[in-house]
């Protein structure tokens, strides 16, 4: 029997503003407490009306017809403007051959061959952590996976000169793309501001160096191994690829996309784990037993199942993507209420992974919730770290074998401690969910083999 979904109105409209300030000032909050009310509940931004999803299989509908639901929205519309028209803020039109066009840079031997690579840059940066010393855990967390990114993606011809270009130009752009997506459009970003100067120089930066790996990768003429390699020789069907510009946007996209994502959610897990010593005492056992000392690889992901929980929770928990938009491009109908073309639709993973009817004490770190033998038949759409439907993200496994691999090899070498005092609070006017502010301290360990020698 089809289930009959509910709608409702959010109370607390301001005039003029609508539910504005609750959005600015607690959006988290905000979000949650609508759930109580409906299954598809209707703000107000100013003036204009919107709907929040509150429910999964409401949800999962919407992200499965995404051609009546097409990607659009304030925050859509303003990220296409400043990333251009990558795999992430294009709309339908574009996006089926986009994909086809990508998806074999991510299929499984791809993604096992990239794994090599995390390994070693995940060594690269713990080998120069000291015993005792303070780090900003998400800058830590930024270094590795643009690191990660940059040898996943150009592996043929980066040098380490490249890399410092990409990491510096991809700070500037990160806070500058969070500004103008975040922010409503404003004059002050046409301005010959210094602000303004440095994200178009570092945006200009970063796609002169994609030029010259374009042509140095046609002059070589070989398949590298890697992401761009991909980019450069996918074709469809007609024998057409990717435009030079087309590839500049996916350069840009995949850097934004697994660089904030995956050093959000590394954060969170060291955040959590230090917060949680029971857990972490059984990630250590886990990774002394499986690891031996050695650095993780793509084969030891199916034996590490405490490090795989852990993410999974920490995913749940704060999933770096909170709260995305749809716009229908049709008049259409959902949840019974007649809906127009052009209508902003809100969907919150975070909101849907904080539902106690979904997870009992939704806000408690419990990693052993996703044991096969307490995982209970979950709604579709309850758990959307990665999105759901044609527009899934496209390296859903990548991200999860980078995340394990970091995880358990720093973890078989390193302790992270939480400094007292400090409250770490999430951030809701970024583009994810990132831990703030996030200082532990470095306490060194031994492997389990080499405890026993001692």
């Amino acid at each position: 029997m089809a289930k009959t979904f509910t709608t409702a109105t959010a109370p607390g409209a301001f005039p003029l503003l609508g539910h504005t300030l609750q959005l600015r000032r607690g959006p988290l909050k905000f979000l949650t407490s609508l759930s109580t009310l409906g299954d598809l509940v209707e703000v107000r931004l100013g003036p204009c009306r919107a709907y929040v999803l509150c429910d999964p299989a409401l949800t999962y509908q919407v992200l499965l017809d995404d051609r009546t639901f097409d990607k659009g929205g304030p925050f859509y519309d303003k990220g296409r403007q400043v990333l251009g028209n990558g795999l992430v803020t294009c709309s339908h039109r574009d996006h089926r051959r986009q994909r086809r066009l990508i998806q074999p840079a991510f299929q499984r031997d791809r993604v096992v061959s990239y794994s090599a690579v995390m390994g070693k840059q995940v060594m690269s940066l713990i080998e120069s952590w000291r015993h005792g010393q303070v780090i900003d855990v998400l800058a830590e967390m930024h270094a590795l996976t643009i690191n990660v990114t940059a040898r996943t993606l150009f592996a043929g011809k980066i040098d380490a000169s490249h890399v410092a270009l990409i990491r510096n130009s991809m700070e500037v752009i990160t806070c500058g793309v969070t500004r103008r997506v975040m922010l409503p459009a404003t004059v002050l970003e046409k301005l010959p501001m210094r602000a303004n100067r440095r994200f178009e120089y570092a945006r200009r930066s970063l796609r002169q160096l994609t030029r010259q790996l374009i042509a140095d990768y046609r002059r070589a003429g070989v398949d590298h191994g890697d992401l761009f390699s991909v980019l450069l020789t996918a074709g469809d069907t007609n024998g057409c690829g990717l435009t030079d510009d087309e590839i500049d946007d996916q350069v840009l996209t995949l850097f934004l996309a697994a660089v904030e994502t995956m050093a959000t959610t590394l954060s969170w897990v060291w955040h959590l784990l230090g917060s949680h010593p029971k857990i972490q005492t059984e990630l250590h056992t886990e990774v002394d037993t499986v690891l031996n000392g050695r650095t993780a690889d793509h084969a030891d992901i199916a034996r590490l199942g405490v490090t795989g929980r852990v993410i999974t929770e920490s995913l749940r928990l704060w999933p770096p993507g909170w709260l995305f938009t749809r716009t229908t491009r049709s008049e259409t109908e959902l949840a019974g209420r007649p809906l127009p073309a052009g209508t902003t639709l809100f969907f919150s993973p975070y909101l849907l992974h904080h539902r106690a009817d979904l997870y009992p004490d939704p806000d408690r770190f419990d990693p052993d919730r996703w044991l096969p033998e307490n995982v209970g038949p979950l709604s579709r759409g309850a758990m959307l770290p990665f999105g759901a439907g044609a527009r899934k993200c496209i390296g859903d496994m990548l991200g999860i074998a980078e995340a394990s691999i970091a995880l358990a090899t720093i973890a078989s070498r390193w302790q992270l401690d939480p400094i007292s005092g400090v409250d770490v609070r999430p951030t809701t006017g970024r583009a994810v969910l990132a831990p703030r502010p996030l200082h532990m301290r470095l306490q060194q360990r031994q492997p389990l083999r080499e405890q026993r020698r001692a």
